[in-house]
C-alpha cells in the first residue's frame, strides 16, 4: 500500500514540475514572438501578411501591398505593420492562426465586426485580444487552464487556441453589451477581462475551450 501511495505521489510530482517548466517555457518562447517586429523587408513576415488577406477576402484582389483596402479587414490604415507594434509578430500569427485554422468561423467575426450599429475593428480587436491573453498568461492566470488540458508541457498551438477562444468569447460579450459606440471598448474589455479572471479563478477545473471543432 506504502508503495503505492509512494508511486503515486511521485508520477504526480514528475505531471507537476512538467507542467511548471512547460509554462516558464512558454511564456520565453511567446516572449519572443512578441518582441519580434513586423519586418516589411522579410519575405516570410510579408507573406504571411498575404495570406491573412486571401483567406479573410478570398473574393477581392489585394490591389498592392500599402493600401486602404487594409481597412476592410480591421486595420487602421493602409500599412496594417503600424498595428503590430505592441505585439509583434505575435498579433500577427494569431490572427493567421485563427483565419487558417477557423476559416470560415473567422470570416463569420470578420462579418459580425461590420455591423453598422456595433461593429468593430476586426484586426484592431484580435491584436488587443492578443495582447489581453499576453497579461494573463505573464500574470500565471492561464495555469489553471493549462494543466487542465493536459499533463505534458503547454505548447504554442495551446497557447493560439485559447487566444481564438477569446475572440470568439469576446465578439458574443460585445454585442450581448450592445455598446453606444467603438469609444466604449476599453469599458468592455476590462469587463471581458475580469469575466474571463472569474472563470479561471472561481474553479479549479476551468478549461477555456471553443465549443466547436476544426474545420478540414
Amino acid at each position: 500500500m506504502v508503495i503505492i501511495i509512494v508511486f503515486r505521489f511521485e508520477q504526480s510530482f514528475k505531471v507537476c514540475l512538467c507542467q511548471i517548466c512547460g509554462y516558464k517555457r512558454l511564456k520565453a518562447e511567446i516572449e519572443i514572438i512578441r518582441t519580434t517586429k513586423y519586418d516589411s523587408q522579410n519575405e516570410e513576415h510579408e507573406e504571411k501578411l498575404q495570406q491573412l488577406w486571401t483567406l479573410l477576402m478570398p473574393d477581392v484582389k489585394l490591389e498592392k501591398r500599402i493600401s486602404k483596402q487594409w481597412t476592410e479587414i480591421g486595420f487602421q490604415g493602409d500599412n496594417p505593420m503600424t498595428d503590430f507594434r505592441g505585439m509583434g509578430m505575435l498579433g500577427l500569427n494569431q490572427l493567421l492562426y485563427f483565419a487558417s485554422i477557423y476559416t470560415e468561423k473567422s470570416r463569420n467575426l470578420l462579418s459580425h465586426s461590420k455591423h453598422p450599429k456595433y461593429g468593430y475593428s476586426y484586426a484592431i480587436v484580435s491584436i488587443n485580444m492578443t495582447s489581453l491573453l499576453y497579461e494573463i498568461l505573464s500574470n500565471g492566470a492561464l495555469r489553471t487552464h493549462f494543466y487542465n488540458i493536459k499533463t505534458e508541457k503547454p505548447s504554442l498551438q495551446d497557447f493560439h487556441e485559447v487566444y481564438c477562444y477569446l475572440f470568439l468569447e469576446f465578439d458574443k460579450f460585445w454585442f450581448d453589451e450592445k455598446p453606444k459606440d467603438i469609444m466604449e471598448f476599453g469599458r468592455v474589455r476590462k469587463k471581458f477581462k475580469q469575466e474571463i479572471l472569474h472563470r479561471l479563478m472561481s474553479e479549479s477545473t476551468t478549461v477555456l475551450k471553443m465549443d466547436i471543432s476544426k474545420e478540414s
